[in-house]
Order: structure tokens, then sequence, then C-alpha cells
């Protein structure tokens, strides 16, 4: 896919345009629309803040879904018009309708934390007053103003990517897509486009200096990296190589966002996430849990799921369940992720959901799935298996029933799955549990034992 430059003016137009088509097909507000599309992404920006400037809310579902993954999320969403792929140019052939001047809602994005199994997150309805307020903030915080150029590295249906291009076209900035990840053609767009922005999960800095002949950058302002714990010595060569301050971690979810940290802080603070954004402060439970207060424009429900809802809020506090501590100065630092959850080049994999399709293999007696440290990928989601099912058989078997980032890269096979008293398989600790070493110069996984 070409890398594809969108000029903030042209989105405004195609903004007004999708809002336009939206209105026609009926759509109103409070509404949602669900997109599922991976190939068109200056459309997709324009469908998704059209929608958002007039209180439609986009339910942005992964294309790399299965079929039957996708249909039980629309059937949960149960959105007023599903769009796809080749119904987005036709959406923008509509009549230009009013925008407010910034989003009326969040977008509305499946997570599924610890337990496996998707959980939307519904913003609700913004008045003027709090959206402008959120708006001002993200502005705030980033400096997005009409000179920027921002390169979206990512895929639009998760939050940052989508929240970092919308913030810069608000004010008046460009966007440039890569249209996927890819070290040549990031190259590439760095040395065309000169941009002075990007949001990059920390696999993508690893790629991008791996691949070698950079070409200058100097014209960033701002690099925000997130979505996975990054190592040090990678830290240290992205604050090299990138201009003095210009390297921004930041720690949040899609549910919310927690904390930001700029060069200069994580240089005295090595290792920390950094200290609460604005409007919020942050608390540590007895257990190590992180909890975060939000202002109103913040808050979110769990789409249909009450009682998931109410265990995520303390009053104006919520947590995604992540561990932490907090220092004398307000700095966090992360203790642990979420215990289940694999973080895959940024993406998220939860092997609840992996481990049941393997369990309903009729040549399977027990499994668990569990990360290893992957250079390239930052963790390879894996499998220990107690059965007789091949590796070629376990793969047919997941390709019908998985999407390809859920499915393990290597299988181990086991006599028994290693469980605590209380018979909960510490997932954080598999490998070493199973004996299992990693050789960072090979990424060959052995036994130790």
């Amino acid at each position: 896919m070409p890398i594809e430059l969108l000029r903030a003016a042209d989105a405004e137009r195609a903004q007004r345009r999708a809002a336009g088509g939206l209105r026609a097909r009926g759509l109103r507000a409070g509404d949602r629309v669900a997109v599922i599309a991976g190939d068109a992404p200056s459309a997709y920006v324009a469908v998704a803040l059209g929608a958002l400037r007039t209180g439609v809310v986009p339910v942005l579902l992964n294309p790399a879904l299965l079929p039957a993954e996708q249909e039980a999320l629309l059937e949960d969403a149960q959105p007023a018009l599903v769009l796809r792929e080749p119904d987005l140019p036709a959406l923008l052939d509509g009549r230009e309708a009013e925008l407010a001047p910034a989003p009326l809602a969040r977008p509305m994005l499946y997570t599924s934390g610890t337990t496996g199994r998707p959980k939307g997150v519904w913003s609700g309805m913004l008045d003027e007053a709090d959206a402008a307020a959120l708006l001002e903030e993200e502005r705030a915080l980033w400096g997005f103003h009409d000179g920027d150029v921002h390169l979206v590295a990512s895929a639009l249906y998760h939050s940052a990517p989508l929240r970092f291009a919308a913030g810069t076209l608000l004010a008046g900035g460009d966007v440039v897509f890569l249209g996927g990840f890819d070290p040549a053609r990031m190259k590439d767009a760095i040395a065309r486009h000169e941009p002075t922005t990007t949001f990059v999960a920390p696999a993508h800095l690893q790629r991008l200096f791996a691949s070698g002949d950079l070409p200058p950058l100097s014209s960033f302002r701002l690099v925000a990296h997130a979505g996975a714990p990054c190592p040090d010595p990678l830290k240290h060569e992205a604050l090299r190589r990138f201009p003095e301050g210009s390297v921004w971690e930041f720690y949040g979810s899609t549910e919310g966002q927690f904390t930001a940290c700029p060069a200069a802080d994580w240089l005295a603070h090595p290792g920390t996430v950094g200290r609460a954004r604005a409007n919020r402060t942050l608390a540590i439970d007895d257990h190590g849990t992180i909890w975060c207060t939000v202002p109103r424009w913040a808050r979110f429900s769990y789409w249909r799921a009450p009682e998931k809802t109410a265990h995520a809020w303390r009053g104006d506090a919520f947590s995604v369940f992540d561990l932490g501590s907090l220092d004398d100065d307000g700095f966090l630092y992360l203790d642990g992720r979420r215990d289940d959850l694999i973080i895959s080049g940024g993406v998220n994999v939860y092997p609840l959901e992996v481990e049941r399709a393997l369990l309903a293999h009729a040549d399977v007696r027990d499994a668990a799935v569990f990360p290893l440290d992957d250079e390239r990928w930052g963790q390879m989601v894996c499998a220990a298996v107690v059965g007789d099912a091949s590796d070629a058989e376990l793969q047919a078997w997941l390709a019908a029933r998985l999407a390809p980032y859920k499915r393990p890269k290597r299988f181990f096979r086991v006599g028994a799955i290693p469980h605590t008293p209380t018979g909960k398989v510490r997932r954080g600790r598999l490998a070493e549990d199973l004996g299992l070493t990693v050789s960072r110069g090979t990424g060959v996984a052995t036994r130790s034992f």
C-alpha cells in the first residue's frame, strides 16, 4: 500500500461529506456505526471523525478478525450501520453536513482485559463543554498545531493511532499514513514528508533502528511511544537518535489515559512511565493495583456489562488492574501488566481465548498460552500443550478459529502444565516454570532441563 498524505483542509471536507452520508442513511446522535476496514486510511479517519463530530459513535473493529469473531462483536454492539472498506467511498460522495468543533464522543473499541472475552468501551455522549475540554487536554499535552505533520505508523482501529491523527487534523495539521508498519516505508515517509510527530510501539522503534541507513530525524518534535514496555537499551537508543526532548512515553489503555513522561523525567527517574496527566490523580491500593481518578470527560462504562463497569470503578477512579508503585515524587513504575495479557508488537493477545480454541481440539488434553521475550515483537505468543496433536494440526485448527496475530508462534510439548496450589496457571512465570530459556541472539527457545 502506498504512503498517503492527508491535508487538514481535505480532511475537513471529507469529514463533512462523511457526516452527510451517515445522516442520509438515517443515523443520528447516539447511534453507532461499525467500521471494518484496513487499507483506506484517509477515508477511515474521515468517517470516524465525521461521525464523532455529529454525535454518531464509530465502533472500530479489527479487519483481521475472522468473520465469526466480527459477527460476535457486531451482535454485541448492535450498530445501526456496518461499513466495510468498499462502502467508504460512496459515503464520502454525500452532501456536506455541519460539524461540531470537537468530537462529541470517543470511538467505541473492544478490549478483553484479563477475561479473554471482549468488552466494548463506551464513553457515552459528551456535551459541548466536556467535548471541548477533552480536545484541549490532548492539545495542551502534545502541543498539536497547524504546522504539524503527523506520521501514522499503526492501524487506526487501535485507540492511540487514531487519537494522535485526529488531534493533529483538528488542530489544522497534516497526516501521513504508512499503510501498515514497514521500516523501509517509514524511512521513505520521513525523508519525503519530514514529519514533526509520530506515535509508535517499542517494536516499531526496534525494527526501524535495526534496518540501518536512517534518514535525518531532525524534523521530529514528538516521538510518543506506548503499548508495551520499552527495554532500557532501546529507550536510550531512541533518546540518542531523535532530537533532544522529543521522545515521550505514556501509559494508558483503551479505557483511559494515566500518565505522560517526557525524556527528561525518564532520564531523572529511569524506568518510570511518568506522572499523572492533567486533571488526574494516581493511587496504588493494598494489592499493588493502579487506580486513576479522572474528570467527567474521561469516564467510560463497559457496553452492556454493568457488573464489569462496577468492578472497574471506585467513585471517580478506575483501574484496568495493572500493578505498579509510586515514588515520593508521584512517578509511576509498572510492576507488571495484567496477569494474562500478552503484548506482541503493541497488539493485545488474551491467553484464555487462545486456550479455549486449543482445548476444543480432541487431541489436546491441556494447554497454557504464555509469552516469550522476542527481539522483534517484544513478546511472542507461545503455547505449552499436553496431548498428541502435531504443530501442523494445531495451526490448521486455529487458522479456522482465530485471527493470525492470536495464534501461537511456537508450541512446546509438556507432560503436564504446572499449577499453583490453588489451581491457577502463572502465565507470567510459565516459561520459567517449564524451564524455558531464550537465546536473544537467535530468538530460539530451548528447555533448560
